[in-house]
């Protein structure tokens, strides 16, 4: 079965703690087709990695080279030493570095954008941007407007820095907080939960540092009424970023999320790019883009002209 290359890429901004230059982690799978010049880039969800696209990248790379990322703070990529970097800016200024190093190794590529929830936002903050923006953008169940009952839900849970006795405890524990990415076979929720696993003495941990949680927590500590104005001001900000987007542009939604609403995913299709969604029955958020009716989807839609 084919397996991708763990890269690093050093990019400025926040520097890594203990003040050195800091580096993102990317999964390279090669295309094993004729030509280099289609690039997909992948980007995961708040507190995820970049494994978490093994299967789609398997579905594209006979056409395409895909680029899977684990954002700053997460998987094999360095972590800050100011929490309070773990912000959209940082993570859109990283991966503008590396839309610029691909762009850079093959003049005329094409640049497609597969983003899941954070990793969506990230995309539309790089396609509002003339300069940066990918061909096509695929976001998988986010978009501009963020239920505040979701941003509680994972806020139950972010952050905490649990620790297990066992590597099958450490899996259990992943599915109790992710019930919205759906059904999955024993061996498909072991292929999603072991990159998310660092093993130290014994014990089992979660690969990213607690501290990402520290901007989420500063957004929903104190006075409710405050905080759910500072989220009303940033999705006027995302609505603005999509707006600008022309990038053809492909919304993926369970129809159980809590996250993306119908009322929302149907704006999206009316404004900016005037996304085509696609739902999935059975599922939350986010889909995995494990089953095959997702992963198709994606790849359908990618490799159109």
């Amino acid at each position: 079965m084919q397996e991708p290359t763990l890269n690093f890429l050093p990019v400025s901004g926040p520097a890594a703690q203990g003040g050195v230059p800091r580096r993102m982690a990317y999964w390279d799978w090669p295309t094993t087709g004729a030509t280099t010049a289609h690039v997909v880039v992948c980007v995961h969800g708040l507190s995820r990695q970049g494994r978490d696209f093994d299967t789609l990248a398997r579905s594209l790379t006979s056409r395409c080279r895909v680029i899977a990322v684990d954002v700053a703070g997460r998987g094999h990529s360095d972590w800050l030493q100011d929490p309070m970097a773990y912000q959209l800016g940082t993570y859109a200024a990283d991966l503008a570095t590396l839309l610029a190093q691909l762009r850079a190794q093959t003049p005329g590529v094409r640049i497609d954008w597969v983003g899941t929830s954070m990793g969506g936002l990230i995309g539309m903050a790089l396609a509002a941007q003339p300069a940066l923006a990918p061909h096509r953008l695929v976001l998988n169940d986010v978009g501009p407007v963020i239920q505040w009952e979701a941003l509680q839900r994972i806020g139950n849970y972010l952050g905490l820095n649990p620790s297990f006795a066992s590597e099958q405890a450490a899996m259990d524990y992943l599915a109790s907080i992710s019930p919205g990415f759906g059904p999955h076979s024993p061996e498909q929720w072991r292929a999603l939960s072991l990159p998310m696993l660092r093993e130290r003495d014994g014990r089992w941990w979660l690969h990213y540092d607690p501290a990402i949680a520290l901007p989420f927590k500063a957004l929903m500590a104190g006075d409710e009424s405050v905080s759910r104005q500072a989220v009303r001001e940033g999705e006027a900000a995302l609505w603005a970023l999509y707006d600008s987007i022309t990038a053809p542009t492909l919304l993926l939604r369970g129809t159980g999320s809590d996250l993306l609403t119908p009322e929302t995913a149907e704006l999206m299709t009316r404004r900016g790019p005037c996304a085509r969604c696609v739902s999935f029955e059975g599922v939350g958020h986010a889909p995995t883009l494990v089953a095959a009716d997702q992963w198709s989807a994606v790849r359908d839609f990618l490799w159109a002209a």
